[in-house]
């Protein structure tokens, strides 16, 4: 976005259609943050904002040079691929079978791990000891589930380690 940015502001494009450009890009930036902060996998919407850019390069064959036009569609194609390549990282998840799967592990766990600890060491141990390696065993199970979970989101802002979105607009 930002190499676009620069490109139209540069390019000697006149004010009003380097205005519109300018426009259109801005919308199509606040439409990238908003889709990613949200749950929806759909990127229609996207691809129409983009192609309005494209129409409207078109619309001006006899205002903009050929040479100019070719480069601003090089750099739409970028934008475009870049758009692509995040929404990839937005959409794919951990399969929901693996998911189900590390539930039932932490569910489960204590209940077979326990009598198996106290079966191998004997009666003579301290039961409090097993349970309490057993209850320290599940807490960290279950904290990797949720650091899983965080992961999987980067763009939620729910988390310290999210990407924060603000800082790659245009203007910032």
């Amino acid at each position: 976005m930002k190499t676009l940015h620069y490109f139209i502001t540069t390019s000697g494009l006149l004010a009003e259609e380097e205005s519109v450009l300018k426009q259109l890009m801005q919308s199509i930036e606040d439409n990238t943050i908003r889709h990613l902060k949200s749950q929806n996998g759909s990127i229609r919407f996207l691809d129409d904002e983009i192609d309005k850019i494209y129409d409207f390069i078109l619309s001006r064959r006899d205002t903009i040079p050929k040479r100019l036009k070719d480069k601003l569609f090089k750099y739409m194609c970028d934008l475009h691929e870049a758009i692509d390549n995040l929404n990839g990282i937005h959409v794919h998840r951990t399969p929901l079978s693996l998911k189900a799967y590390c539930k039932v592990f932490i569910y489960v766990f204590p209940l077979i791990y326990a009598p198996t600890i106290i079966f191998n060491i004997g009666e003579n141990y301290n039961h409090m000891a097993v349970y309490f390696v057993v209850v320290l065993t599940e807490f960290i199970l279950i904290s990797l589930y949720n650091i899983q979970n965080d992961l999987e989101y980067p763009f939620d802002d729910k988390g310290l380690d999210d990407i924060k979105l603000e800082h790659f607009k245009v203007l910032r």
